[in-house]
């Protein structure tokens, strides 16, 4: 376990709420190092929450969503069948674009009412395709959770019980290894316990509460 600062201007930062924008491939470890930033007490908004937020039943998107696909999307509970529609839009880039246009603006919205109601010293912005959708802008600095891609595979494996063919196809679609480092302000190398992981976080939890209070 490792943990690179890449460097940034505190003064700057000072000025507005500082966003940490967290991120990192699948399998990486997003997921338990966001939760020890709540822990700590800082604000965490999730685009993977929000995005199954706006689809919850009754909502407008989730109507939408079975029209377009069909009634059949929508499970006995009327919850959206997710991994039915994934695989649709895997296989299907006009449904994929049209699903993006239909969530990712309500997607945004609520982001930004969440950010903006963040009461800690700065706030966690967790986005799986934070580089990828172009959202980066929204941050003031990226910490990507890395982790050696064997490691990917091998976690993702247990945890979704997919096969490793099926990890490695959706590794395909995201950013590599090295173009994800290449955007890091800041790095935690994710291959130990997690004991390790949320000393990790502690130490950068420390290092951004003092960038936030311009120190």
């Amino acid at each position: 376990m490792t943990v690179t600062a890449l460097g940034g201007n505190s003064k700057e930062m000072a000025d507005k709420k500082l966003i940490i924008g967290l991120t990192g491939g699948i399998g990486s470890g997003k997921s338990a190092a966001a939760a020890m930033f709540a822990e700590a007490g800082v604000t965490v908004v999730d685009d993977d929450v929000l995005a199954r937020q706006v689809v919850e039943p009754g909502t407008p998107a989730l109507q939408e969503i079975a029209a377009h696909f069909g009634a059949h999307f929508i499970q006995a509970d009327g919850t959206l069948d997710r991994a039915a529609l994934r695989r649709t839009i895997f296989s299907d880039p006009d449904s994929k674009r049209w699903l993006e246009g239909l969530l990712h603006p309500l997607i945004r919205q609520h982001r930004s009412r969440a950010l903006q109601g963040a009461t800690s010293p700065y706030a966690i912005l967790v986005s799986p395709l934070l580089l990828e959708s172009g959202s980066n802008p929204l941050v003031d600095r990226i910490l990507v959770i890395d982790v050696p891609e064997h490691l990917q595979i091998a976690r993702t494996v247990a945890r979704d019980l997919s096969s490793s063919e099926e990890v490695s196809a959706i590794m395909a679609t995201q950013l590599s290894r090295a173009e994800r480092l290449a955007y890091a302000d800041d790095v935690v190398v994710n291959d130990g316990d997690l004991a390790q992981l949320r000393n990790a976080v502690l130490t950068l939890h420390a290092e951004y509460g003092q960038m936030a209070q311009g120190t």
